[in-house]
C-alpha cells in the first residue's frame, strides 16, 4: 500500500527523456534551485494524476514568481549572472569542472536568448564566438540549389562555432534556432583572455572541445565510407 507521501509525490521528465521519481516536494524544490528543473520541465503530480509544465504546478508557482528572468532580447553580458552552476553542468564540455571553476568561468561568458527561426550565425560571416546550448534546439544547415540541407541538430549540452575560437575565418554554415533557445556565448576575445588569465580553466575546456571534434570527425568519416560503399554497390556493373 502506498504511503501518503508517495501518493503526493512528483515524477520529473528529464532532459534525457527519462522519468525520475517519485520525489517529495522538498526534493523537487532542491532540483529547481539546482536548475535541474526549469519552467518548461514536465512534471507528473501523483495527487492530481496529470502531467504539466513545472511553471504551472501550483506548488512551484510561488517560487517561479519570485525569480528574476533575464532580458528577452539579444546578448547581455550582465545576464550571465542569472546562469547558476547547475545550469552550466548541462553543457558537456563543462561537466568535469569544479564548482569554483564554473563560477570563475561565468566572468568570460555572455547570456544570449534567441527567438525561434532567428539566425545564431550566418554562412560567410567572420566567426568570432562559440555558442553553448542551455535550452532549446538549433539546426546547422547549408543551402544547396536553393534548398536547405540540415547537417546537424543540436540540443541542450551541445555547442557550435568552436572553430572560430582558433580560426577567425568565415562561417561554413548557418545555425538557426528551431525554437526559442537560451545560449552561452564565448567570444574569441574572451577566450583569449581566459587562456591568459585562467590557463588552468582553459586547459580542460580546450581538451573537452578537442575530444568532441575528434568524435565528430570520426562520425563524418564513417558516414563518407558508408556513402562510398553504397554508391559502389548501386553502380551498374561493367559489361
Amino acid at each position: 500500500m502506498s504511503t501518503d507521501s508517495e501518493a503526493d509525490g512528483f515524477i520529473i521528465w528529464g532532459a534525457d527523456e527519462n522519468a525520475y521519481g517519485p520525489v517529495e516536494l522538498p526534493a523537487l524544490i532542491d532540483w529547481l534551485q539546482d536548475d535541474r528543473v526549469t519552467p518548461e520541465t514536465w512534471i507528473y503530480s501523483q495527487k492530481d494524476k496529470r502531467w504539466q509544465e513545472a511553471s504551472k504546478l501550483p506548488e512551484l508557482q510561488i517560487i517561479f514568481g519570485k525569480r528574476k528572468h533575464p532580458p528577452g532580447s539579444a546578448s547581455n553580458p550582465a545576464a550571465a549572472s542569472a546562469v547558476n552552476t547547475g545550469g552550466l553542468r548541462r553543457v558537456k564540455i563543462l561537466a568535469a569542472l569544479t564548482e569554483d571553476q564554473l563560477v570563475k568561468f561565468t566572468r568570460f561568458m555572455e547570456f544570449v536568448e534567441v527567438r525561434q527561426w532567428a539566425d545564431v550565425v550566418q554562412s560567410g560571416q567572420i566567426g568570432d564566438a562559440m555558442y553553448l546550448i542551455l535550452e532549446g534546439e538549433l539546426r546547422v544547415r547549408i543551402m544547396v540549389n536553393g534548398k536547405e540541407k540540415i547537417l546537424a541538430t543540436l540540443t541542450p549540452g551541445e555547442f557550435c562555432g568552436e572553430i572560430s575560437l582558433f580560426d577567425h575565418g568565415p562561417r561554413s554554415a548557418d545555425v538557426v534556432a528551431n525554437m526559442d533557445s537560451k545560449l552561452l556565448k564565448i567570444s574569441a576575445s574572451a577566450f583569449d583572455r581566459l587562456i591568459v588569465e585562467a590557463p588552468e580553466l582553459a586547459a580542460p575546456i580546450v581538451h573537452a572541445i578537442g575530444k568532441t571534434l575528434v568524435a565528430r570527425i570520426r562520425a563524418d568519416n564513417k558516414r563518407l565510407q558508408a556513402d562510398n560503399q553504397f554508391r559502389k554497390a548501386s553502380a551498374p556493373a561493367e559489361s
